[in-house]
């Protein structure tokens, strides 16, 4: 073996050893619903039966951060734990057209890993479930792994778009060169096909970009922001209602830029400490007793109302 293919394998372990140290944990659902062009995060319920969206309404759920493969002590189960939320998606009381996945679908992207949680993902009763790829999906192969399980339009991507109840979705790709400590970026390829697919869509069309990494800088040493998100924000100021949806950070934060709003997602896995929070070089799961698991879990109901900035938000956790 050469030394350039000994210093990658290096590199691969290295980088397997630190994402397979985490922790895992369990969570909720996001529920998301447009009406009249404008986004909204709609807190979960697990009464009533599913009854159908209401004339011009698109309802959809986002997921993320599931690490489907971590089988240690802190949830032995985490496939049960995606089950948990479906269940909970399946009792809303408007049944969801589709479900977004905003990355690390995998713990180490492991072929059975994708298997198991692209078999799991097809029990949501909803027309398709959409996913971008994590830095957990990415450790050996790039994408070359993750697009086996997850070639959503056939072009051997990892990023696309597609068009559903008058939204433009597009999903994007910046774990492609992760590295813990610094920032992850699009690259030029994806920013010129960015450009070239949103050159076809209508500036009163609402968007909604999927990006596993917050595409805006929340804390710079670790990692959790994109570094070219400055160019891919400029292509997104012009539309009249734009929504970004992001995970990785594992909590919930957002930010509004004029008409577009940026919102991170709790995990399916473990909580991970608050931006900056002082003594941490490196953000690791924050474990609670497990009485206490229920009340630090939840979901968030945001309404973003047309000609406003500010967010009305009620957070309910899953437990008291």
């Amino acid at each position: 073996m050469d030394d350039s293919r000994r210093r990658a394998d290096a590199r691969a372990l290295t980088r397997r050893q630190a994402l397979g140290c985490l922790a895992a944990w369990s969570g909720a659902a996001v529920v998301w619903t447009v009406a009249g062009g404008v986004p909204r995060a709609l807190g979960a319920t697990s009464t009533g039966a599913p009854m159908a969206p209401a004339d011009g309404t698109l309802t959809f759920v986002q997921i993320s951060d599931t690490h489907i493969g971590f089988n240690k002590a802190a949830n032995p189960d985490v496939a049960g734990s995606l089950r948990r939320a479906i269940a909970e998606i399946h009792a809303l009381p408007v049944a969801p057209a589709l479900a977004v996945h905003t990355g690390d679908v995998s713990h180490l992207s492991k072929p059975e890993e994708f298997g198991q949680a692209r078999d799991i993902l097809k029990e949501i009763r909803v027309d398709r479930v959409h996913t971008i790829p994590g830095e957990h999906d990415t450790i050996d192969e790039g994408t070359t792994g993750y697009l086996r399980y997850f070639d959503h339009d056939g072009k051997g991507r990892s990023w696309y778009s597609f068009d559903q109840g008058g939204v433009h979705f597009v999903g994007l790709n910046n774990v492609q060169n992760f590295k813990l400590g610094t920032l992850a970026a699009l690259g030029p390829e994806q920013l010129a096909w960015l450009k070239s697919d949103l050159a076809g869509v209508s500036h009163s069309t609402p968007l909604v970009v999927l990006a596993h990494i917050p595409l805006w800088t929340i804390w710079e040493p670790w990692g959790w922001g994109t570094a070219d998100s400055g160019e891919a924000m400029a292509m997104l100021r012009p539309f009249g209602s734009v929504t970004v949806l992001n995970g990785h950070i594992h909590q919930v934060l957002q930010k509004v830029e004029g008409t577009v709003a940026l919102h991170t997602a709790n995990s399916l896995a473990y909580p991970l400490p608050t931006p900056g929070q002082a003594g941490i070089g490196e953000p690791g799961p924050v474990t609670v007793p497990a009485g206490e698991l229920g009340h630090r879990l939840g979901t968030r109901e945001l309404h973003v109302v047309r000609g406003q900035q500010a967010l009305a938000l009620i957070d309910r956790p899953l437990e008291g």
